[in-house]
């Protein structure tokens, strides 16, 4: 069995898909060049008040209440690629017949999917949770299930075998203009069969095949095929679409954010109902906005990328992040034209342990990043990463994406910790720097962390013999006095080819302070020349 989705007056519900408070007015759909638009598509109401195709704007002026729109092709290809995502989250055959008509193929998804009405409801009810209404045909062949659903309204179950006596109501108009994309030569046909005096299909259907192939050819052969609904075929499938993106094309430009976010929810809730109906989540979403500039080029381009920590599909969730990103970035001119996209990723599966604790969800861990963001700026919230350099402290805060890490083990730089032979500057002081270096020793054998200093402490050394023999830290007045015993250096540098190229030299010192002596790791950025005490023994 095959079902068919006709979307009736297309280019119609396609604009009403993204203004719905239109579906209970009557709507005339116009193309061309100004002043010389002509309506090109209509719904019933407005096909019931008079208004016909082909008719010209001014003479539209007669009809009070009648809404105008200009065809929009971005609304269209979007309702189209929703169609199309509704048919495949069914079956994976699926065939995109023309703008507003698929057909699937239903067979073997009673197992899996219940019987064929029960089919037949949800795919209605899952196309209009796409914002479309659809008529809905099912048949045993795909060119009866097309002809039954451009022909009834809702939905159309046709028993196989029967297809001839259902479909015998209906008017040649709906055969020749499902199968003949040529407006003109559909016209001749309709002209050609209203002399023989065939107006329903049950009378072509019942002509004698010798006499249509003589004076028809094949073309009528296959034309009573279809309307006896005995024509077999197989699908075109359509290959697996994985992009999902709804585009506006704004008919004045959008200045403040709060029109922007109404529009921005709409498509959103499209885009998440796309990604619903194929068992999919967001993992990224791209935000581009043609904005209205007075440029040679015509308009400018801006994008945003939100990378969200794992895969989610709330469009609240979604639009306040936009909003919250749109402040803290704003697009600074006019808008012209709305692109949204979103990459595809699996739902996340969790299961959460009887004695484990529970997180928060990563919907509201990220609103709050975004909050926390913009108070304190972009860069400032995150997590902190450690850069792959030999650079001591060097780190960097990435957006935030738990996810569970190998634990690499690194090794870390180890110092020869052994006392250099002390060179005394002085004779006198000889044997009290002996006892300094021994007291040094001793403490340092029983150092078991250094604590550092965020930020490091600016300080201002003497050297004598390019050596430290005296510091002091204005920050910090009790770190000050005579350096009486020194190991070091120890010499780094990296990162010499970029801008960021780095070098450094090391001691660690021990400094007299009120009881004993206070030991502490001196730096000297060799690019610089200013000296830092890093941190202290404990």
């Amino acid at each position: 069995m095959f079902a068919c989705i006709c979307i009736p007056d297309f280019p119609v519900q396609a604009i009403i898909r993204f203004e719905p408070e239109l579906r209970a007015r009557s709507i005339a759909v116009l193309a061309g060049r100004p002043p010389l638009e002509k309506v090109v598509a209509l719904n019933e109401k407005a096909r019931q008040s008079g208004v016909e195709i082909g008719a010209t704007k001014s003479q539209l002026e007669a009809w009070e209440k009648l809404v105008l729109r200009a065809r929009s092709e971005s609304h269209e290809t979007s309702a189209r690629a929703a169609l199309l995502d509704c048919a495949q989250s069914f079956s994976p055959e699926v065939e995109d017949t023309s703008p507003g008509i698929a057909l699937l193929n239903l067979a073997g998804l009673e197992p899996l999917l219940g019987p064929l009405p029960k089919i037949t409801r949800d795919l209605a009810q899952r196309v209009s949770q796409m914002g479309l209404e659809a008529n809905l045909a099912v048949a045993a062949n795909p060119d009866a299930a097309l002809l039954a659903a451009r022909g009834f309204s809702g939905v159309t179950l046709i028993p196989e075998g029967r297809e001839a006596e259902r479909l015998g109501d209906l008017p040649v108009d709906v055969l020749l203009e499902s199968f003949s994309s040529d407006v003109a030569e559909a016209a001749r046909w309709v002209e050609m069969f209203d002399r023989w005096g065939i107006r329903k299909l049950r009378a072509l259907a019942a002509l004698p095949e010798l006499p249509v192939s003589e004076r028809l050819g094949q073309p009528g052969i296959r034309l009573q095929k279809l309307a006896r609904g005995v024509a077999s075929r197989n699908l075109r499938v359509l290959g697996p679409r994985l992009i999902f993106a709804e585009s506006v094309e704004l008919e004045y430009p959008i200045v403040l954010l709060e029109p922007l976010a109404f529009l921005l929810n709409r498509m959103l809730e499209q885009v998440c109902a796309r990604l619903g109906a194929r068992a999919l989540a967001v993992q990224e979403l791209h935000l581009n906005l043609e904005l209205a500039v007075t440029q040679p080029n015509g308009c400018a381009s801006f994008t945003r990328t939100l990378r969200l920590p794992a895969p989610m599909l709330d469009a609240k969730v979604f639009l306040k992040l936009l909003q919250l990103d749109l402040q803290a970035h704003p697009p600074g001119a006019p808008i012209v034209k709305i692109y949204l996209s979103a990459d595809p990723a699996r739902p996340r599966a969790l299961q959460s342990g009887l004695f484990q604790p529970v997180f928060p969800e990563p919907e509201k861990l990220e609103l709050t990043l975004a909050r926390i963001a913009g108070i304190v700026g972009e860069g400032r919230v995150g997590s902190v990463e450690l850069l792959d350099t030999h650079r001591e402290g060097a780190f960097a805060v990435r957006h935030f994406a738990p996810a569970e890490h190998e634990v690499k083990q690194s090794g870390n730089r180890k110092k020869n910790m052994s006392m250099p032979e002390n060179d005394s500057a002085c004779e006198r002081e000889q044997k009290f720097e002996e006892n300094a270096k021994e007291n040094a020793q001793e403490k340092m054998s029983a150092v078991i962390a250094l604590r550092l200093f965020r930020p490091p402490l600016g300080a201002m050394v003497t050297l004598r013999e390019a050596k430290p023999v005296r510091m002091r830290c204005p920050e910090r007045e009790d770190i000050a006095g005579e350096i009486v015993w020194t190991a070091g250096p120890w010499r780094s540098s990296g990162d010499w080819s970029e801008q960021e190229g780095w070098s450094r030299e090391e001691w660690d010192i021990a400094v007299p302070a009120e009881t004993a002596l206070a030991l502490y790791r001196l730096v000297q950025d060799k690019l610089s020349g200013n000296w830092f005490v890093e941190g202290t023994y404990d």
